[in-house]
């Protein structure tokens, strides 16, 4: 895509849509339904939404990037394009074209305002919300590994924010598509507590400059930079067990054993960690993500890094630590697909003391989409 400002008053067309992954870039427990309305609503009756047919081309192209490389297992149910008909809407859509054109005067010639597409997955009232009033405070990630704020995931690598898409009752779940004015960004390093940007300098948040899997746009942001095209409903196709599958057809198994997710793993060992071990850490986990290093090879490396004591010492803290943000699949009770298990750990151990060729094997249960 290009760098500079994109029209955002119009459909946005297949070709920019087709362009985005082709480039780089330089309170508690309460939910967005419960702080807004008692009933839950679909997303479907939210907003201003207009039906896209299979036939068209952004119907397509919508599919084929939602389920890019194989690693979602899904079927989409339907396609949803915010029509921002109302006057509110359209205050919207050109409130978004200012702070676009304002981006790009600050961030100068070069980088240009760096609209882009992204996907952004949540609970069924949290999208319903967005879609009829906007982000709100509670929606900011707390808990996430580079700083606090609205997490998105880059149009080609949308399986973080399907993690993060809750099923109804009918087991289909919701994702948006949306534009999002990036600015110039700067990479915030994990464990950071970063709530805004470090300097008028920047706009927003990457996780990695080159390759970033995580868009972070911070809360005084949210509302304007973040601009929701499309409601994409879809439907986890299930694995022999009947587990839903995410990420290559790895599902979920039920704890047997203290775990913690791979987010809270992470912010602890930056806590104790000094900043050059933690980056060594994050090299090891985007190499992993980036398949090339395998599973098991990242869980050795971690264990030299960090050591088993440690390990073993967050994830027994974090089990007996009240949790107030739960992830979507935490109250399901199941291990998902960034969470590690201290039995894993405990055996592995065990296993690596042993006298034998195949001391090298998993030390921990660590589960990532690649």
């Amino acid at each position: 895509m290009s760098t500079t400002t994109t029209k955002v008053m119009e459909r946005p067309t297949s070709e920019e849509l087709l362009s985005d992954c082709e480039s780089g870039i330089s309170g508690p427990n309460s939910t967005a339904a419960e702080a807004t309305k008692t009933e839950r609503r679909s997303p479907v009756e939210c907003g201003e939404l207009t039906t896209v047919g299979e036939e068209e081309r952004i119907h397509q192209i919508i599919r084929e990037k939602l389920l890019a490389g194989g690693a979602l297992s899904a079927s989409i149910e339907a396609v949803r394009a915010n029509a921002f008909s109302s006057m509110t809407k359209k205050a919207k859509l050109q409130a978004f074209e200012i702070f676009a054109k304002a981006a790009e005067k600050e961030s100068g010639c070069c980088s240009g305002a760096n609209v882009r597409y992204a996907w952004f997955g949540a609970s069924i009232d949290d999208i319903a919300t967005v879609l009829s009033q906007g982000f709100l405070p509670c929606m900011i990630k707390k808990d996430g590994i580079h700083g606090h704020g609205i997490y998105l995931s880059p149009d080609h690598f949308p399986l973080e924010s399907v993690k993060s898409a809750v099923g109804d009752e009918n087991g289909v779940r919701h994702i948006l598509l949306c534009r999002v004015i990036l600015g110039k960004t700067e990479v915030v390093p994990p464990g950071s507590g970063q709530w805004l940007p470090s300097s008028g300098d920047f706009h927003s948040g990457v996780d990695d400059s080159v390759s970033p899997t995580n868009y972070i746009v911070w809360s005084t942001n949210m509302n304007t930079h973040i601009l929701p095209l499309y409601l994409i409903s879809f439907r986890l196709h299930s694995s022999p067990g009947g587990e839903e599958r995410i990420g290559g057809g790895l599902g979920y198994r039920k704890p047997t054993s203290p775990w913690i997710p791979f987010t809270a793993l992470l912010s602890a060992l930056a806590k104790c960690l000094p900043p050059r071990t933690m980056r060594l850490i994050a090299d090891m986990y985007r190499d992993h993500r980036e398949r090339k290093i395998s599973r098991r090879e990242l869980i050795e490396r971690m264990r030299e890094v960090a050591g088993d004591e440690l390990l073993a010492a967050i994830i027994k803290a974090h089990r007996t630590k009240p949790h107030h943000h739960h992830h979507p699949y935490h109250r399901r009770n199941n291990i998902s697909e960034g969470q590690m298990q201290l039995g894993m750990l405990i055996r592995s151990k065990q296993e690596s003391e042993q006298p034998s060729s195949s001391s090298s094997s998993s030390p921990f249960s660590l589960h990532t989409p690649y």
